[in-house]
């Protein structure tokens, strides 16, 4: 029972990081008020999700300016595409294996 969980990944289990790594994986980037829009969250509450997720080294983090003001991006990394992949797919096991 304890391999089914395995690959389950304790740092998706956030409603916000799950939204934000499924964006991720379809899009090359996405910038932080996109992300806010989207999910629906404060900058705040974004902000320590993310930071979370560049500390697991899921995301990494680009930050620029456009004119004078300043734009934050975020992109999902290599390992990162590879844990949520990995996640999805456990999850996908549970779900069959609760069919059989």
């Amino acid at each position: 029972m304890k391999d089914i969980f395995r690959h389950i990944n304790k740092i998706f289990s956030n409603k916000i990081r799950l939204g934000i790594m499924s964006m991720l994986m379809v899009n090359e980037q996405m910038d932080f008020n996109t992300l806010k829009r989207i999910l629906e969250v404060t900058d705040g509450n974004l902000a320590s999700h993310l930071k979370a997720l560049e500390k697991a080294g899921y995301i990494s983090v680009h930050k620029s300016f456009l004119g004078r003001k300043p734009h934050t991006a975020y992109q999902a990394t290599d390992s990162g595409r590879k844990a949520f992949e990995q996640h999805i797919e456990a999850l996908e096991n549970l779900i069959k294996r609760q069919k059989e």
